[in-house]
């Protein structure tokens, strides 16, 4: 229990540094951002002054001394109102995030726990039976974990689309199709990200396989290993709860971090597909100067990179109990 409060007490400040953070920022940047959007918005005719207070309060900016506008900012964040987006205005910040999230996490979201499993399966093959045929495919491991993302995506959208034409160009589906559950869409949402989510787990896996193999070699060598061996287990119980199980410590930590900038979605990829998920949005928001929608979504990057170091501790905890013994 003990462990448990310290750690959610580490978060929660973390959180509030983080919120503060996300508040200060945005005013650091050089320029007024109400400046310009009357810039922008002078070209149509003249801007009033209320017009110039409304941009204020829709920028969420607030009022008053830089006290009151943290206080308006706070109060704003705990009724989820993030403003409006001055890309897709007047539309609310929170209805351009609910559309873009539940694509970036079913794809993205699908694909790393799709790489981060091959991975690490095939790590822990490959360490475990070392110098084997799977342990041969660690070169081909390497080349790949060495490949950017952009490039992946370019020789995957080339190759399938434009030598063999067997998938979409871009976006996230045909909008001649309704968004719904029906099997048109659902059909035309799983053949447009087959390409994306391909090269999510072609450019990650290795990696993963590499971390893993690398880390069973290591372990392997331990006495506590050697002992279970020597007490004439299954190779199999030696492989999977003395060997993978500690092996694969550095693994969950780095998944942790992974498992968070989830929500992000990766950016390159969406990019280049032109997919309607969260790195897709940020880009917009950046190219943009949408100060409130990149606050919004900086602050989910932030909190869910929180909420899965978070939950990683906890399972930390669980698969090595030293942890808990340090800290207690």
């Amino acid at each position: 229990m003990r462990y448990l409060l310290r750690k959610l007490g580490f978060y929660a400040i973390a959180a509030w540094i983080a919120v503060t953070l996300n508040f200060v920022l945005p005013r650091l940047i050089p320029g007024d951002p109400v400046q310009l959007m009357m810039a922008r918005m002078a070209s149509s005719g003249p801007v009033t002054e209320g017009q110039e207070k409304a941009i204020a309060a829709m920028l969420g900016l607030g009022h008053g001394n830089i006290v009151q506008q943290y206080g308006d900012y706070l109060s704003s964040l705990f009724r989820l109102d993030f403003g409006l987006s001055t890309t897709y205005y007047p539309t609310k910040v929170s209805d351009v995030v609910e559309q873009a999230v539940p694509w970036t996490i079913v794809l993205v979201g699908l694909a790393t726990l799709i790489s981060v499993a091959v991975g690490i399966t095939l790590g822990t093959l490959a360490g475990w039976r070392r110098g084997g045929r799977l342990d041969a495919l660690v070169p081909s491991a390497t080349f790949l974990a060495a490949i950017p993302y952009f490039w992946a995506a370019l020789i995957m959208l080339y190759l399938f689309t434009q030598v063999w034409a067997m998938a979409p160009t871009s976006g996230g589906y045909d909008e001649t199709y309704t968004i719904g559950f029906n099997a048109d869409f659902i059909g035309s949402a799983i053949q447009h990200g087959v390409l994306p989510a391909a090269t999510i787990v072609l450019a990650s896996a290795g990696g993963w396989m590499l971390g893993m193999r690398n880390m069973m070699v290591s372990t392997l060598a331990e006495d506590y290993v050697v002992a279970a061996e020597a007490k004439g287990l299954r190779p199999r119980t030696v492989m999977v709860r003395y060997a993978a199980r500690n092996a694969v410590l550095p693994s969950v930590a780095g998944f942790a971090i992974t498992l968070g900038f989830i929500v992000s979605g990766s950016l390159v990829m969406e990019m280049v597909f032109s997919y309607p998920g969260m790195g897709y949005t940020l880009l917009q928001a950046v190219t943009n100067n949408d100060y409130p929608l990149m606050q919004a979504i900086f602050l989910m990057i932030t909190f869910a990179v929180l909420a899965a170091n978070f939950l990683v501790d906890l399972v930390y905890s669980f698969i090595d109990p030293r942890t808990r013994q340090a800290t207690s």
